[in-house]
């Protein structure tokens, strides 16, 4: 990827739990969402109860796939439960987190 991008911000709301059987799927959504080559991807998990270690795994690369890009990803709104486990992972330091608008 190059650094110019082909959007500035693309949005993925994350509709479930992020956990299991779920993650390949999103892993997916999040792959199509970085090959559009936003300036900013934003994961929006208001609606996500909460996420496992592999979910984790997923967002920490596009984060990185995103960081080679001059890009950056968002987590918006997580909820108290998914902050738990991003503190438990030692990434909510991390990965940029929004919280709700």
């Amino acid at each position: 990827m190059s650094g110019e991008h082909a959007t500035q911000e693309t949005t993925v709301v994350v509709t479930e739990a992020l956990a299991g059987a779920t993650v390949d799927r999103w892993q997916s959504r999040l792959r199509d969402a970085v090959a559009g080559r936003p300036a900013r991807l934003i994961v929006d998990l208001r609606h996500s109860p909460r996420i496992d270690a592999a979910a984790i795994v997923v967002l920490l690369q596009v984060h990185r796939e995103l960081i080679r890009a001059d890009a950056r990803l968002t987590l918006r709104a997580p909820g108290a439960r998914v902050r738990r486990m991003l503190g438990l992972a030692r990434v909510d330091h991390v990965l940029e987190v929004e919280e709700a608008r």
